[in-house]
């Protein structure tokens, strides 16, 4: 099987080798060095990759890792196809075709290295698109409602449902955590996409202040960054999750979350995937071709994409 996949030397990647804004210090390099890979990894030959708000926060180096540094390929998310597999990988095997999270190397390239417990099997029926659309958002969707303690029958709050984990959220509230209600704040132009995701109520934030509502909510997911109003919203006893606001003091009971790459978890929502009961969803203007990664950069950063912003076909 391996002799089916030439690996070359050098790739074309995105990189940037200081830190600003994506248009200004993002260029292609056509020759760049393949990542060596390293114990318990896997070599993955990159078909489709998307992006987040925390690949614009990387770049212009508002957010940094312990010992990052320079220069850098920008990118969490992928799809692709095993290529080459450390000898201390377990289960994956070259020629198998993968979703999940890049922590190390990137994935605005044609080939990045992942830790195999950073990825999963791509779902058979979603295309390499959808399936990179997915890895960060549904993580963090899902692990945030876990934290706060979603369980059957009790109502849901999605602030900035039309985003990329807030579409997630609601699609996960309802099949996966069992919610008996589900309501959702959106912009005007976005109220019918929400209502096809499973949201009970969409609450224009252009006319409405959810925290007004005579409603209250068991939990509140604060995708946006407004735990202040968020925590009105919640019953007594109730949990807000925020994943927008990591450096500040936050008011009770509001805590912050932040997703974690784990392929086990994509390995559990997989018969929901499989299923369709929890749909990807994709930006309309999605998806850029990898030459236009600046332009998708640029489109993610004006904040109206509804899902997710997808790179595809890459190189």
């Amino acid at each position: 099987m391996a002799a089916n996949f030439v690996i070359p030397a050098k790739m074309k990647a995105w990189v940037y080798r200081e830190h600003g804004n994506a248009a200004d210090v993002l260029g292609l390099d056509p020759e760049l060095e393949l990542p060596e890979v390293q114990e318990g990894q896997v070599l993955v030959k990159v078909l489709a990759a998307a992006l987040n708000p925390i690949d614009t926060h990387r770049v212009t180096g508002v957010f940094q890792l312990p010992g990052f540094s320079l220069p850098a390929v920008p990118g969490y998310d992928l799809a692709g196809i095993v290529v080459k597999v450390d000898r201390k990988v377990k289960e994956l095997k070259v020629g198998d075709e993968v979703f999940g999270i890049a922590d190390e190397h990137g994935t605005l390239a044609e080939y990045t290295a992942v830790k195999e417990s950073s990825l999963a099997l791509k779902p058979k029926k979603l295309s390499f698109e959808e399936s990179a659309s997915l890895p960060l958002t549904i993580q963090t969707a899902h692990g945030g409602l876990e934290r706060a303690g979603l369980c059957p029958g009790m109502s849901l709050l999605v602030l900035g449902g039309a985003g990329g984990v807030g579409t997630l959220t609601i699609q996960l509230g309802k099949e996966v955590f069992g919610a008996a209600r589900v309501a959702a704040t959106c912009s005007t132009g976005k109220l019918d996409l929400l209502k096809s995701l499973g949201a009970d109520l969409a609450i224009d934030y252009t006319k409405v202040n959810f925290e007004d509502l005579p409603e209250k909510f068991d939990v509140v997911y604060d995708a946006v960054g407004q735990s202040e109003r968020a925590v009105k919203a919640v019953k007594p006893g109730g949990s807000v999750v925020t994943i927008a606001e990591h450096n500040k003091t936050l008011p009770p009971p509001a805590f912050s979350f932040i997703g974690t790459s784990d392929g086990s978890t994509l390995e559990k929502l997989n018969p929901f995937l499989e299923s369709r009961k929890v749909k990807p969803v994709i930006d309309p203007k999605s998806p850029f071709p990898f030459t236009q990664a600046i332009e998708a950069f640029s489109y993610l950063q004006t904040g109206r994409a509804a899902g997710k912003v997808v790179i595809h076909p890459i190189a």
